[in-house]
């Protein structure tokens, strides 16, 4: 039994459920509109007021981050995947590729995500997510290099972008299949050693 009294427990249990339902249609808004979605409609969706909304999520930067959080956790369980791949090479190949697929959850994802990366600023509730998959990149990558399978003098930083850069292109609609599939050979061929 708790300690706290039962207004407080109650209390606590509106937060929590304030709180999802304003991820829940974040995530809908998201999807739908893309990451400039109307967070008053977010609100309205979540059956919450403005005031509430930005309680929990003080900026879009944070709203975003909230959601992206169980994206997060699937890429997370793709990684664990991913490093068995015995191959370095094809390691690295498949790790770009999840990589692409979270950076295209959303449309116009890949802007804040490349700012967060970019500015590195401890505020923006993007950066240290965006500081975690540049580090498992660049993990990927050293054991390509030490491999013989990526070139030396990149980093996981160059990567990240290209993934981003990518996922940005498909976005914009503007690649078919066999243009996406030409970015990607050549980007690989980039980061691949001659």
């Amino acid at each position: 039994m708790s300690g706290r009294p039962p207004q407080e427990r109650k209390l606590r249990s509106d937060v929590l459920r304030n709180r999802a339902s304003i991820l829940d249609a974040a995530r809908s808004h998201f999807l739908a509109f893309g990451i400039g979605a109307s967070l008053d409609a977010i609100a309205k969706e979540a059956g919450v007021g403005a005031g509430t909304l930005y309680r929990h999520f003080p900026t879009r930067e944070a709203l975003l981050a909230g959601v992206l959080q169980a994206r997060s956790e699937e890429l997370t369980a793709r990684s664990a995947e991913i490093a068995q791949v015995p191959d370095p090479g094809d390691a690295l190949q498949q790790w770009m590729r999840a990589l692409e697929d979270y950076f295209s959850a959303f449309s116009g994802l890949p802007e804040p995500l490349m700012a967060a990366a970019r500015e590195r600023e401890p505020d923006n509730p993007l950066t240290v997510p965006c500081d975690r998959l540049i580090a498992t990149t660049d993990e990927y990558l050293k054991s390509a290099q030490a491999a013989g399978r990526a070139r030396t003098g990149l980093s996981g930083n160059y990567l990240f972008y290209a993934a981003v850069s990518i996922a940005w292109l498909k976005g914009t609609g503007s690649l078919n299949g066999a243009a996406l599939a030409a970015m990607r050979t050549i980007i690989e061929t980039g980061y691949k050693p001659s």
